[in-house]
């Protein structure tokens, strides 16, 4: 059988840049710091990623000193977060029930309490449902495109896709994520590329619009783009990973 992603990989500057990123991503594996002590890191990188991921769709990444977060878009942010590590085999076994999942735990502050049968449920607009689909397919072994190329792929697809109507930032990200974690590309969780799309977010709304276009050079910009964020969170991963050695 054909792969879907395989026309992916004849693009130019793809290879390298998925040579790049997992090599940077490997590095911050063998930090020092991330040898026994990756779940304190990690879980600095979890709260980074959240952070970030909610400013990118609007909400106030400040946690406060006391108390508890009222901003609604980070605090799901941060329970999709949190929920990350036990959603790992529903989204490798049934992706789109841990979309369900991921989306429940970032909109139910979002969403009014008499319309919550949203939560969870895409939405019955033209092609979604075939698209996710196809998007499942992928995620569950359809594809044998390098890790790098299927977490932009189902970063980029539910970016364009917006398949609940509110959080569908949110969502996508901790898919890509989620993504990251479960090819073996960065399996302790220990990058941090939203940070790279929230220094640069222009440039993160147009190139997910140029992978929206569907045309090969907008796709192959996305993927570099991904590629190229998935290098600056393994830096961010450094940084933290060098204040728990300091």
């Amino acid at each position: 059988m054909t792969d879907p992603l395989g026309p992916l990989l004849d693009l130019p500057g793809i290879a390298e840049a998925v040579q790049s990123a997992r090599e940077t991503v490997d590095a911050v594996h063998r930090h020092p710091a991330n040898r026994r002590g990756w779940p304190t890191t990690a879980a600095e990188a979890s709260v980074r990623a959240a952070r970030s991921s909610a400013y990118l769709d609007g909400g106030n990444p400040e946690i406060p000193d006391e108390g508890e977060v009222t901003d609604p878009v980070l605090a799901g942010a941060l329970r999709v977060a949190e929920a990350l590590g036990p959603l790992l085999p529903v989204w490798q076994r049934a992706p789109l029930q841990a979309l369900a999942r991921l989306h429940l735990l970032a909109a139910a502050d979002l969403i009014d309490p008499a319309e919550d049968d949203r939560l969870g449920r895409p939405r019955s607009a033209r092609g979604v449902s075939g698209r996710l689909d196809l998007l499942a397919s992928l995620v569950t072994g359809a594809t044998k495109a390098p890790a790098p190329v299927l977490v932009a792929v189902v970063h980029g697809e539910l970016l364009t896709l917006a398949p609940f109507g509110v959080a569908d930032g949110v969502v996508a990200r901790a898919a890509a994520r989620l993504t990251m974690i479960g090819t073996g590309l960065d399996p302790k969780g220990l990058t941090v590329p939203e940070v790279a799309y929230l220094r640069r977010p222009e440039r993160y709304r147009e190139a997910a619009e140029a992978f929206a276009s569907g045309q090969p050079d907008g796709v192959r910009d996305w993927v570099v783009l991904c590629c190229e964020a998935m290098e600056i969170g393994a830096r961010e991963a450094t940084s933290i990973a060098d204040s728990v050695n300091a």
